[in-house]
This record gives structure tokens, sequence and C-alpha cells, in this order.
């Protein structure tokens, strides 16, 4: 920052007028297709800001005054709606206009910056680009530029604005009884992330008691399946062991049908009319049925063992990968020491398996923290309770969100959800990660 305003300073009359009219440095060293670039950038942005934005953005602060109102209309009889302000449109295209004025003072730094370098050639007696070089240079040294160029636009476009825009929904009463343009929503400040811990008995008790659940069945779901399917992996891939690929098909077959049809079935098998509960009192093994899906200990318990049967053949598949590629000479080397099987499985198969597998792992346990299938899909997230706020005994913090957007149009207490969630993830999956083997000692195993 201390160089760009140097150069600034230093800069002629034409570097410092490039701060008000854009592009005219550029113009006065001979780069016009440049110049007129950052020219017609300035122009488009004043007239989207004040012929579009400006009218949502001097709403920002109140997110709108006026309800839209229903008047009575003696002539014609009827009523009569007058449209008023709307606080999602506001919000909306508030972060729009401002995220528009972020990149357009990055490129107005950038004319800044374009110019002085200019000067600088020119007063050098240095060659100045031509439009030819300065493309064919995005070509060549600057071809990374290039190339990034779509996917930061899209990635600012459909991930950066939109958690931007659910942070904000999280500071506001955007509920059910605040529906634009009917109904304004305003401003509360930190009133949603106090009431779920402090402020609301309830809300805090459903939070706390979700993302206890949470942890243990991402806990549960992801080193069951992890551990069941290296044992299988191992058992599989033994010499001793014929058909491979037959054992190995058959243990596909689950996840070779689409999910949603796999969980739906088990569920209505499971229920107190279900196939389950109809065979066990036939055999004559249970005298009423038991409630796999309404005890929370049991329907907690089912949801983690059909989890196992749908994701084991997964883990099974990426360790036989890793076995298989296992160095032969480690294994052998081993043999001539005199180490013995479980030797050799202690001392190089397991340790390779968790090298290559550990960020694969750390993916999973965060796929398990948002895995809305299993539970939605087996249980819906009941048994439903009266302690929990709009939630079961099941439910994730992902599928509560679900509940709370989809069901009770709760949208600021489902965005404070969506943030908790985000801080969990990132922070677990970072903090993991960076201390695994396959980042600390990438280059062991080659």
């Amino acid at each position: 920052m201390k160089r760009f305003w140097k150069d600034f300073m230093q800069g002629d009359l034409w570097v410092k007028g490039s701060c008000v009219v854009m592009g005219l440095g550029c113009l006065k060293r001979g780069q016009i297709v440049k110049g007129l670039c950052y020219l017609t950038a300035e122009v488009l942005y004043f007239l989207f800001f004040f012929g579009f934005g400006w009218k949502y953005l001097s709403h920002f602060l109140t997110l709108g005054e006026n309800a839209q109102l229903r008047v009575w209309n003696e002539e014609m009889q009827i009523y009569q709606r007058v449209p008023g302000d709307n606080s999602m449109l506001i919000l909306l295209f508030s972060v729009l206009t401002i995220a528009v004025t972020v990149l357009f003072i990055c490129l107005w730094v950038m004319n800044i910056k374009t110019a002085s370098k200019l000067y600088q050639l020119e007063q050098g007696k240095k060659h100045i680009p031509s439009l030819r070089e300065d493309g064919e240079a995005l070509l060549n040294e600057r071809f990374h530029v290039t190339l990034l160029a779509a996917p930061m636009t899209t990635l600012l476009l459909f991930t950066v604005l939109p958690i931007i825009f659910m942070i904000l929904i999280a500071f506001t009463n955007f509920d059910a009884n605040h529906q634009p343009p009917g109904n304004l929503f305003t401003w509360t400040g930190m009133q949603n992330v106090t009431d779920i811990f402090l402020g609301n008995a309830t809300k805090t008790r459903t939070f706390t008691g979700i993302l206890s659940w949470t942890i243990v069945w991402a806990i549960f779901a992801t080193f069951t399946n992890y551990i069941f399917g290296m044992i299988l992996a191992i058992i599989i891939n033994n010499k001793l062991v014929k058909a491979k690929k037959m054992w190995r098909t058959w243990f596909m077959i689950p996840i070779a049908i689409p999910q949603f049809v796999s969980l739906l079935l088990v569920s209505r098998a499971l229920e107190p009319t279900g196939a389950v509960n109809v065979a066990l009192m036939e055999l004559g093994w249970i005298q009423t049925p038991l409630p796999f899906l309404t005890d929370v200990t049991l329907s907690r318990i089912v949801v983690i063992v059909v989890n196992m049967w749908i994701g084991i053949p997964y883990t099974m598949m990426t360790f036989s990968g890793v076995l298989m590629n296992v160095p032969e000479e480690l294994y052998e080397s081993a043999s001539i020491d005199g180490a013995g099987p479980v030797r050799r499985f202690i001392s190089i198969t397991l340790p390779y398996m968790i090298f290559v597998t550990a960020p694969a792992t750390i993916t999973t346990f965060v796929g398990n923290i948002n895995n809305f299938n299993v539970i939605y899909l087996l249980t819906a997230g009941g048994p439903a309770s009266l302690d929990y706020y709009q939630a079961g005994k099941t439910d994730l913090l992902v599928t509560w969100l679900y509940k709370l957007t989809v069901d009770q149009h709760d949208y600021a207490l489902a965005s404070t959800i969506g943030i908790f969630i985000f801080m969990i993830v990132s922070i677990c999956s970072l903090a993991v990660y960076n201390r695994t083997g396959a980042v600390k000692k990438e280059d062991m195993f080659q």
C-alpha cells in the first residue's frame, strides 16, 4: 500500500487524473483498448450503482420501512394491494451492490497501478507493451491468471456471496411471522445466537442435544465403516481367499442400488407392521413389535447399523485399492528380518493404509456430520420430542436446519445453525488434517 501511494504521488498529471477518469493514463501512453476498457467499466459501475444499487443500499440499515398494504377501493368495492418495501430484495441486492463496489475498487486500484507503471516505463525510455503483447503475456507467463479468472468469478458469485447473504440473515428476525413483502424483517443483532446459547432454554437444549448426537453419530458412522471396511478388504485380498472378484461384487450390491431407495425400503421394513417385526413375531421370537424407529436408543443404533450396511462397501473398495499398491519389497524385507504376519500388518500394512486414507477419512467424517440422506430418509429425525424445538432425537444439525427452513420457515435461526456447522466442520477439518502423516510426511511413501 505504501508503494502504491508513493508511485501515485510521484506520477504525472495523467496518473493522478486516472483516479477520476479511469484509463486516462493508458490512453495517454498509447494503450487505447485497455484505457477504453477501464473507462467503460467505470461508466457501467456508476450506471449500475445510481440506477439500480443505491435504491436498495439506501435501505440496508433498516431493511425497509413500508410494508405492503391492503387498501379498500370504494369505487371498485375490493381490496387493492399497495406495493411496499421487500426486505429480502433489499438485503440481497445490497449485498450484490457492495460486492460489485469492492470489485470496482480493486479495478480502480489496478487502473492506478497500470497508469503508474506506464509512466515509469516512459520515464525510463523503455518499451510500452502493445495490446498484442499483453494478450501474448496472458497466454504465456501470466497464463495462470487466464486459467483462474473463470473459476474465481464463479466461486465469488455462487459460493462467497451466498455465504455472506446467509451470515447476514442470521442477524435478522426472518421467520414465518416476518415474510416480505407483507411483513418486513429487521436487524436483531446477536438475538439468534443468544437464543441458542443463553436466551431460550428450549433452543439451547435442542442445540446442545443435537450437537452432541451429531458428533457421536459422525464418530461411529466414520470409524465403524473404516474399521470393518479395512477388515473386509484384508480378508478378501488375502492369498488364501479364492474368487476375489465375486466377493467384491456381492459386497458392492448395497451401493449399486440408489441410496434413497434402500433407505426408504429399510425404513418401511422396520415399522411396527413392517417386514422385520412381522417376521420376528411369526417366528415367535417377540410378542410385540420392537420400536426400531420410535425408541430413542434403538433408533440411534438402527441408523448407525444401516449406515454400516451402506458405507462399508465403499471403504472396502478404497482399502482394496490401497492394499494392491503396497510395495511388495516392504513385505519381502520384513520376511527376511523374521517378521510374522501380525508384525507385518502392524508395521507395514496398517501405517500405509492410515497414511494414504487419512485425508479421505477426514472428508468422510465431515460428510457424516452433514449426512442428510441416512437420517432423514430412515427416521425423518424421529422419534419426536417435546423437549426439542422443531426437532427429533435422531436429527443432526443439518436435518434440523432443513426442518427449520422448509417446514417452519425460520430462516434466521437456520442461518445461525448453518454458520455453526460451517465453523465446526472447517475448524475440525483443518486442525486434524494438518496433524496427519499425509501432510507432515507427504514424501514418506513414494
